[in-house]
């Protein structure tokens, strides 16, 4: 599937900031199933960036503004070609050991809830397991906007009922990391309907290490296994490690934040 995506965030301050310094991870990688046919990041005024690759293997962007500024303006446009997979995630950049991604963190601690919830759905394969255990997050927590922030954590989530596609991730990811399977959190964007998707929001979903099978995605808000209509952008242990963008600035009093996302299919062959 070809898919286009503009994505322009814009952050405002009532008092000039004197000095910014943000992460910008918002640059997709190929990997089987994902191709990457065009990208271009940036960033309005005189703002420096300086490319690397994080400790996940994301492809990061350091943003620099060092003189007075009332907003900052990030846009990234690009061409994804992806292919339907099943949901299995191969060919990509593994820095870690796959214990690693046990690690609990503030954000993805389960509590005897989710834990409940994990053992309850155990019965059989761990790939059944875990399809339950999507299943079952989705029943428990509505997806309803305005619930729950960035440091919501997933024991939160699932006990206020409600939250977005990035509560559910951090639902998933506890729950199964307590019945001793690896996850990550995964944030990227989402063709939601052949007519294209705008919304004020990425999208987030988990992956999860099955044995003999390998990594797989599970999009809980959708209650799907991430599709080729799911471009998948960065990933860490939690929203923490893998947010789009993230960063400290000194001054500027109140802040605005507006974010504007545009993902549409594009016709194979036609003009960018």
């Amino acid at each position: 599937m070809h898919i286009t995506i503009d994505h322009e965030t814009v952050y405002g301050y009532d008092v000039p900031v004197s000095y910014s310094i943000q992460s910008l991870r918002l640059t997709p990688q190929p990997y089987d199933g994902q191709a990457v046919r065009s990208w271009w990041i940036n960033v309005e005024g005189a703002g420096t960036l300086h490319r690397f690759t994080d400790s996940y293997g994301n492809v990061t962007h350091t943003l620099v503004l060092d003189r007075p500024h009332r907003e900052v303006r990030v846009r990234v446009r690009g061409q994804v070609v992806t292919a339907e997979t099943g949901g299995l995630v191969t060919g990509t950049i593994e820095t870690f050991p796959p214990v690693f991604y046990l690690r609990p963190t503030p954000c993805t601690k389960a509590d005897g809830a989710l834990d409940a919830l994990a053992r309850s759905s155990r019965d059989g394969g761990v790939l059944d397991s875990l399809h339950r255990l999507m299943m079952a997050l989705r029943d428990a927590i509505d997806y309803r906007t305005g619930e729950t922030d960035v440091m919501t954590t997933a024991a939160e989530a699932l006990a206020n009922g409600a939250g977005v596609c990035q509560d559910h991730a951090h639902a998933f990811i506890a729950a199964a990391r307590s019945i001793g399977v690896p996850a990550r959190y995964v944030s990227g964007y989402l063709l939601s309907s052949d007519e294209g998707t705008e919304g004020e929001a990425a999208h987030a979903w988990a992956e999860a290490l099955v044995p003999d099978l390998g990594w797989v995605g599970f999009d809980v808000a959708n209650r799907v296994c991430a599709t080729d209509r799911h471009v998948r952008v960065a990933i860490g242990l939690d929203y923490q490690s893998a947010a789009p963008v993230r960063g400290i600035r000194r001054g500027g009093g109140e802040e605005s934040l507006s974010v504007a996302v545009r993902v549409n299919p594009r016709a194979a062959g036609s003009a960018q």
